[in-house]
């Protein structure tokens, strides 16, 4: 009985090392994305890591947890954002991608949530200043090429089908767990 289980076991740990091993290479910026800053850091579970962030412009955080999983929550209303209280927010299992809009008032804040799923988590955010953004004369943005400013292209999030996919690895690892805490 415990054969089955071995395979399945090796099948999952297989592409779970072929998934990281994809999201380790550089993942691709558009041309008119300038890297600010690169963060790195450690929060513990259920605990927060305060960031601020003083650039004009539009701006791209980019974050991915090297370790555990970080979720990303943006205000400009507070110093100190967080689950119950922020503007903008990415809480995935993967990449967690934020657009700060260029009318967001300066100083945002930027929290940096460790789920309690994880002891301690570990991320990088990269910040870009997003040059493809024109002022429109109503203050609007405008972007060139009749684009519409979506981040789904560039950091390979594939909309409702990318979540079904998070959701579906966070299922079975779940229950890999499980069968491994039942079987030793």
């Amino acid at each position: 009985m415990a054969a089955p289980w071995k395979g399945a076991l090796l099948l999952l740990l297989a592409a779970q090392a072929a998934r990281r091993a994809s999201a380790a290479q550089d993942e691709e910026v558009p041309a008119e994305w300038v890297l600010l800053h690169v963060v790195q850091g450690q929060v513990g579970a259920g605990n927060y890591s305060y960031l601020r962030l003083n650039h004009e412009g539009r701006i791209v955080l980019a974050m991915r947890s090297l370790r555990g999983d970080a979720d990303l929550y943006v205000s400009d209303s507070t110093l100190h954002p967080s689950f119950d209280d922020y503007e903008l927010q990415a809480a995935t299992c993967g990449p967690d991608v934020v657009l700060v809009p260029a009318h967001f008032q300066r100083p945002v804040g930027i929290g940096v949530y460790g789920h309690p799923s994880h002891q301690d988590s570990e991320f990088e955010m990269k910040v870009y200043l997003d040059r493809s953004a024109q002022r429109h004369p109503f203050g609007d943005p405008a972007y060139p090429d009749g684009a519409d400013g979506s981040l789904a292209h560039t950091f390979g999030a594939e909309g409702a089908s990318g979540e079904e996919e998070s959701v579906l690895w966070t299922v079975l690892i779940s229950l890999l767990k499980l069968v491994l805490e039942i079987l030793f």
